[in-house]
C-alpha cells in the first residue's frame, strides 16, 4: 500500500510537471508569434524609412529619391516641398522606435542605424550650404511638414532633439520661425500652425499665442462627437481625425497642460475621445485585413491606423480591447497591403497608390514624400520587446469576433 502511494505522488508530480512544462511551451509559443510580428514591423518599418533617412544623412536625398505625382501634373511646384514632406512624416513616425535604448539584436542594429543616420541627416536639412537643405522658407507646405517633424521631437526629445549641436538646434528653431510668414487651409492646418508653436515654446522660445490660441480653441468648436472632428466646418468622411487630428491635437494640448497654458482636464477630454476614436479603428479591420478605401489621401496608407497606434503606445487602450488583437488587428492589415500588393519601385521608394502602384488615386496636393504619413502606423513599435502588447497571446479583433460568430462587446455612443 506504502508502495502504491509513492507511485501515486510519483505519478501526480509527473503529471504536473508535464503540465507546468506545456503551459511554458504555450506561453513560449505565443511570445515567439508576437515577437515575429514585431521583427517584420520592424523590418517593415526599416524597409519604408531608410531611403529617406540613409539618403539624407549622405545628403543625396534630393539627388536620389523620385518625385511621383498625380497623372497630368507637373513636378516644379512639388520639388519644393516633397522633401521635406518624406523627412518630416518619416521622423513622426520612427521618433517612439528610435527612441528606445541600444542593444544587440538584429532589430536594435537597425534601430541604432537609423538613429545615428537621422541625427546626422537633421543637421544636413537645416545647413544652407548642404545640397539637401530643405525648403521652409517658401510656399504654404512646410507648416504641415515642419509640424510632423516638431511632432517627432515631442516624441522623442531624448533621441532626436537633445542630442543635436547648439548651432543645429538654433537653425531648426530660425526654420520654425520663418513659418510664421505664411498661413494655411482653414481646417487641420490650424493644428499644424500650433504645434510648431508649441515645439518652439518646449525649446525655451517664446511662442505666438495667437496660432496656439486660434488652433485650440478651432478643434474644440470643431469636435462633433462620438470621438469624431469635422475637419473644418464641414465634416469629412476620411481618415483625417487619424491622420491629423486626434494624435497631433493630443501632443498638443500635453505641451500646453505640462506648460500650464491649458488645464490638464481639456487635455484628459482630448485624450478620451481619441481613445474613443481608437475603438472605431479597431472595429474597421475586417477579418481579412483589409479597410475601406474612403475619403482622401488614402494612399497614406497605414496612417490610418495612427490614432489607434497611438492609443496603443500610450498604454491607453480601453479594457474590452486587448493590446494583442490591436497587435494582431493592424499586422494583418499590413500584411494584407504589403505582403499582397508591391507599394515600392525597384529602389525602394513608395508609390502613388493605396495597394500597390494607383497613381490615379492620388489626390492632387501628393507627391513621393507625401507617402511617408504610412510611418505613423507604426507608433507601437516604441513599446518594449517584453511588453504584452508584443508578448500576449494571439487575439482576434472585433470584426474577426463579429464574423465568426464569436461574443463581441456591442458599439455605443459616448457624450465626451
Amino acid at each position: 500500500m506504502k508502495i502504491l502511494k509513492i507511485s501515486l505522488l510519483i505519478a501526480s508530480i509527473s503529471v504536473a510537471n508535464l503540465n507546468v512544462t506545456q503551459a511554458q511551451k504555450t506561453k513560449s509559443k505565443a511570445q515567439s508569434t508576437g515577437l515575429q510580428e514585431r521583427a517584420y514591423w520592424s523590418k517593415l518599418l526599416y524597409k519604408m524609412a531608410s531611403p529617406v533617412i540613409l539618403n539624407l544623412s549622405n545628403s543625396t536625398l534630393k539627388k536620389n529619391m523620385p518625385v511621383e505625382v498625380p497623372p497630368g501634373m507637373k513636378t516644379d511646384f512639388f520639388k519644393k516641398v516633397t522633401y521635406l514632406e518624406a523627412v518630416g512624416r518619416t521622423m513622426a513616425g520612427v521618433a517612439p522606435w528610435l527612441a528606445l535604448p541600444d542593444d544587440d539584436t538584429e532589430e536594435g542594429k537597425m534601430r541604432k542605424e537609423l538613429r545615428t543616420a537621422l541625427l546626422k541627416g537633421i543637421v544636413n536639412a537645416v545647413d544652407p550650404a548642404n545640397p539637401d537643405y530643405l525648403n521652409f522658407r517658401t510656399e504654404s507646405q512646410p507648416i504641415v511638414d515642419a509640424a510632423y517633424m516638431a511632432q517627432a521631437f515631442l516624441r522623442a526629445p531624448k533621441a532626436l532633439w537633445e542630442p543635436l549641436d547648439a548651432v543645429t538646434k538654433g537653425r531648426i528653431i530660425e526654420e520654425f520661425k520663418t513659418l510664421r510668414t505664411r498661413t494655411g487651409a482653414y481646417n487641420n492646418w490650424l493644428l499644424f500652425a500650433g504645434i510648431n508653436e508649441c515645439f518652439l515654446l518646449s525649446a525655451g522660445e517664446k511662442p505666438d499665442p495667437a496660432r496656439i490660441e486660434f488652433a485650440r480653441k478651432k478643434m474644440t468648436e470643431w469636435y462633433k462627437g462620438d470621438g469624431w472632428y469635422s475637419d473644418g466646418p464641414s465634416f469629412s468622411m476620411d481618415y483625417y481625425n487619424s491622420y491629423v487630428i486626434h494624435p497631433m491635437l493630443v501632443d498638443f494640448l500635453k505641451v500646453l497642460s505640462d506648460k500650464k497654458r491649458a488645464s490638464v482636464e481639456e487635455y484628459n477630454t482630448a485624450l478620451q475621445r481619441m481613445v474613443r476614436y481608437a475603438e472605431f479603428s479597431e472595429r474597421i479591420i475586417s477579418p481579412e485585413g483589409t479597410y475601406p478605401a474612403m475619403g482622401r489621401s488614402a494612399t497614406y496608407r497605414t496612417a490610418a491606423f495612427q490614432a489607434l497606434a497611438q492609443v496603443a503606445l500610450m498604454e491607453k487602450l480601453p479594457a474590452h480591447i486587448s493590446p494583442a488583437q490591436v497587435r494582431c488587428g493592424i499586422s494583418a492589415v499590413m500584411h494584407r497591403m504589403f505582403d499582397v500588393c508591391n507599394n515600392f519601385d525597384a529602389r525602394g521608394w513608395l508609390v502613388l497608390g493605396f495597394c500597390g502602384s494607383q497613381p490615379m488615386i492620388a489626390d492632387g496636393y501628393t507627391s513621393t514624400g507625401s507617402l511617408y504619413m504610412a510611418t505613423l502606423g507604426f507608433l507601437p513599435l516604441g513599446l518594449p520587446a517584453d511588453h504584452p502588447f508584443w508578448t500576449d497571446p494571439a487575439a482576434d479583433w472585433t470584426a474577426k469576433k463579429a464574423w465568426s460568430g464569436q461574443a463581441f462587446k456591442k458599439d455605443y455612443h459616448v457624450d465626451y
